[in-house]
């Protein structure tokens, strides 16, 4: 086939003979010093197309791994969902209790023995969209596995412990005090 390539080409006016003898005679030098040394010619374009393979594989590695986490996510938000709604607890009363969102102070209504138990760490209070539930701590501690961010109030279990270097160690906080 080369060779009525060739032909056709030498017709057409377009390579003369002493040119198409040259380019046979270097094919075929080309191919009796690969077969001698048993190494392979580099083919620019053999090298492009496995390059190109090469970082479509990482390519598709990445959008595969974003898929993931992205499904990952979303997983653990319905989970998040369905341990907030199976374990909420109603805030019920009409004392108001005071905690941050972030930079804004939220206020939620509860009875006495509900504000004992969220600043005893028993409770803590979570978000679900743009509710506030109480929820048991060990349930709280389930979430922030999840998602840290979800966890807006949680007191520590035992406020008797003072960091040292407390100025205000020696004083008392009084149990009925509201801010």
């Amino acid at each position: 086939m080369a060779n009525s390539l060739l032909d056709q080409l030498q017709k057409s006016g377009l390579v003369d003979s002493k040119k198409a003898k040259q380019a046979v005679k270097a094919k075929r030098k080309q191919d009796k010093i690969q077969r001698n040394t048993k190494q392979p010619i580099v083919d620019d374009n053999k090298a492009q197309a496995a390059q190109a393979k090469a970082d479509k594989a990482a390519k598709d590695k990445l959008l595969n791994q974003q898929r993931n986490e992205k499904a990952q996510r979303k997983a653990f938000a319905a989970q998040i969902k369905q341990l907030i709604e199976m374990n909420a607890i109603e805030a019920t009363g009409d004392q108001p209790f005071n905690f941050t969102d972030g930079k804004h102070i939220k206020r939620i209504y509860v009875d006495t023995a509900q504000i004992g138990r969220l600043s005893r760490g028993v409770v803590a209070i979570v978000k679900l969209g743009d509710k506030y539930i109480i929820v048991p701590s060990p349930v709280a501690e389930r979430i922030a596995e999840r998602d840290l961010e979800r966890i807006i109030f949680k007191a520590d279990k035992d406020p008797e412990i003072v960091k040292e270097d407390d100025p205000y160690a020696d004083y008392k906080i009084p149990d009925d005090l509201m801010w």
